[in-house]
């Protein structure tokens, strides 16, 4: 394919050497005469392992050129990427100044063009881009409609330095942002020498993957620091700590957990969150992430009454209590801290959760719920059914699969506040759904 590639910057550099070596005719395009003139001349304007040979490679071939001017790169073209910058603004948002600039120039170029023509958007952009920002300036500078004769993609990059020509040809998936009817047949052409799953998801997926990769990435580096400074200040090794913690591929290097929901509970994390800062407290160890997590919790509880607020004084009914479904350990329950704060608001409100039996109630969670609302057993009720007829807003925090049967036919003119993500209240009638995280 012949594809221009507008900046030849890192990102650029890796693309444009790499797409040449899998056979492709690149143009590279940029305001810099200093980059252009290097590129041309077989030269890499990066540092990075392998992309100056590949780059030198690919010139000697003529399979890779350089150009400063965007109408010939537009017009010798059928694709052009956009790898420009996009560093944080002075309020920490994403600066998209160069990729306005350029986007403008490649929809100019293409007013001018005979013959359609693809945009493929490389650099880290905000969810909501392509739909608020890029196509609308694309359409108005074009004068084409998307879908005719003019194309858009979101194509995230996963390039680590000093990696990046291994991760290009060896990424977890191709990651391909469209819009809606596109099987974006052209980008799984150019992608099809990577030995790689190709996802084909909506614009605004295939932007987030990238923010969300990135603020994970931090995270587990700011853990691991954290947690490693505490845990050295007790005499234990914490690589060989870490070593074995990563060991565990069911629950700590998985999917586990990695699911939008409602706040943790029960007799475990809290309990063990508070013990492990207690630890850094007493050696004077600063873990201001860490420190985080339990107001981080706490603030989703807030986020659910806050759903049920927004939708007045009504009846409420809240479906599962225990921190999990299918027990009936209500400790540290964040159901409970939810049905607490309405109770403490005035809310009229009924609990229905098919495990848990009050005067069943033993130990410890029966001496937690007792200091926490001691008079939980008249709020509880014994079906769905029940629990649907008393509230007008319906906070479904869990059910087994029979009890959302019932839930589902029940369900008329509700408020639904879903903190399970079930699918089946998101496609039901007749009900104001609202989830809390998505």
């Amino acid at each position: 394919m012949r594809v221009s590639v507008f900046g030849i910057g890192y990102v650029g550099a890796v693309s444009g050497g790499c797409l040449a070596s899998l056979g492709h005719d690149v143009l590279g395009v940029d305001v810099a005469p200093e980059k252009v003139a290097m590129l041309a001349a077989g030269r890499s304007p990066i540092v990075e392992a392998e992309i100056a040979e590949l780059i030198a490679d690919a010139v000697a071939g003529g399979r890779l050129r350089a150009t400063t001017d965007t109408a010939q790169a537009v017009a010798e073209t059928d694709v052009s990427m956009i790898a420009v910058g996009t560093p944080s603004a002075a309020d920490g948002s994403t600066s998209m100044l160069a990729v306005e600039a350029v986007v403008g120039d490649i929809g100019a170029a293409i007013a001018r063009k005979q013959g359609a023509h693809s945009v493929v958007m490389r650099s880290t952009v905000p969810p909501g881009t392509a739909e608020e920002r890029v196509i609308p300036l694309l359409e108005r500078a074009s004068g084409r409609r998307l879908g005719q004769g003019l194309h858009y993609y979101s194509n995230p990059e996963f390039l680590r330095e000093g990696t990046a020509v291994r991760d290009f040809h060896a990424p977890p998936f191709t990651l391909l942002g469209v819009q809606d009817g596109d099987d974006a047949a052209l980008l799984r052409a150019l992608y099809a020498p990577i030995d790689a799953p190709v996802h084909v998801v909506p614009y605004r997926i295939a932007e987030s993957v990238k923010f969300l990769s990135n603020a994970y990435h931090a995270l587990k580096l700011a853990f691991a620091n954290e947690a490693g400074a505490i845990l050295s200040e007790y005499g234990v090794d914490a690589p060989a700590a870490f070593k074995l913690f990563c060991e565990d591929r069911t629950l700590n290097i998985s999917p586990a957990y990695l699911r939008p929901g409602f706040a943790f509970g029960g007799s475990c994390l809290p309990k063990d969150v508070r013990s492990f800062l207690s630890l850094a407290r007493h050696k004077s160890v600063a873990a201001p992430m860490l420190g985080q997590i339990l107001p981080s919790n706490s603030a989703i509880v807030e986020r659910a009454f806050e759903a049920v607020a927004s939708h007045g004084r009504q009846p409420v009914s809240l479906i599962g209590l225990a921190f999990k479904q299918g027990t009936d350990d209500l400790r540290e329950s964040p159901f409970v801290t939810l049905a607490e704060r309405l109770i403490g608001r005035g809310y009229d409100l009924r609990i229905f959760d098919r495990f848990v039996n009050v005067a069943a109630l033993l130990g410890a969670n029966r001496a937690y719920i007792d200091r926490e609302i001691p008079h939980l057993e008249r709020l509880m009720v014994d079906s769905p059914g029940a629990a649907l007829r008393h509230g007008r807003i319906v906070v479904v925090g869990h059910a087994g699969a029979a009890d959302r049967q019932a839930l589902l036919a029940g369900l008329d003119g509700h408020v639904v506040i879903d903190l399970a993500n079930v699918e089946a209240l998101r496609t039901a009638g007749g009900i104001t759904y609202r989830g809390i995280c998505w």
